[in-house]
């Protein structure tokens, strides 16, 4: 388990695990609003996603022993992610 976290391992399974989210919110999304167009759709799905797969990527950085900048810039991506979520769904 140990090896597991520091080799940054449980990132690349949390990232897997995001894809996966993705491809299945996106069908519900299909299915429940027929009408609405795909880049619409393409569109919500980036921005309730991107800060979660963002700070998973800074985790990995962090784990793996990258230099401290890497971790700071992602993290600022995130952020900026999670604000055009909110301005997005208001």
């Amino acid at each position: 388990m140990a090896d597991l976290i520091q080799s940054g391992r449980i990132a690349d399974i949390l990232l897997a695990i995001l894809t996966i989210e993705a491809v299945v919110l996106w069908l519900v999304l299909r299915l429940r609003d027929g009408a609405m167009a795909e880049g619409a759709r393409a569109i919500r799905l980036f921005g309730l996603l991107l800060p979660g797969v963002m700070f998973v990527v800074a985790l990995r950085l962090a784990l793996t022993g990258a230099a401290w900048p890497w971790i700071a810039v992602v993290l600022a991506l995130a952020g900026a992610a999670h604000a055009f979520d909110v301005w997005q769904r208001f």
